[in-house]
């Protein structure tokens, strides 16, 4: 059995880059630190991504970044089973139509990372899961 502990470690070294759109990063950050006792899990690897990530205003962001709204398809590297989900705010959350939360932990970690990417995740039993980004695509640039 490995050390869960040091092996994420070891996958956080190797974190690919982040970035986050600049007109949702504060909305991210106050949606995590009002969460950190409920989902500690969540939260705080929402804050460790926000606090890596190059803020840039969504023109700027390249084409292929996750950000809310984004549809992406991933591969499980251990099953190697592929899924599409859309990555919302929690009020928009309904796993039945593949919308995934922001605060969860597959969420959180797959915010402003981008096709191609491969991150490890936790999850709330502690095991980790290595995820392959196969596939992203963006919410149209709106100028609400």
């Amino acid at each position: 059995m490995h050390d869960t502990a040091t092996t994420f470690a070891k996958a956080k070294s190797g974190d690919p880059a982040v970035f986050i759109d600049q007109a949702i990063a504060d909305q991210l950050e106050n949606l995590a630190l009002a969460n950190i006792e409920r989902q500690p899990l969540a939260a705080n690897r929402l804050l460790e991504e926000i606090d890596r990530a190059k803020i840039l205003a969504r023109s700027e962001l390249p084409p292929d970044i996750i950000t809310i709204g984004s549809n992406v398809t991933f591969r499980d590297n251990a099953t190697g089973n592929a899924q599409t989900v859309t990555l919302v705010m929690p009020t928009e959350a309904d796993i039945t139509r593949q919308r995934i939360s922001i605060m969860t932990p597959v969420g959180a970690a797959l915010i402003g990372i981008a096709k191609g990417d491969t991150i490890w995740w936790q999850t709330p039993d502690k095991e980790l899961r290595e995820l392959t980004i196969t596939d992203v695509v963006t919410p149209e640039n709106s100028d609400d």
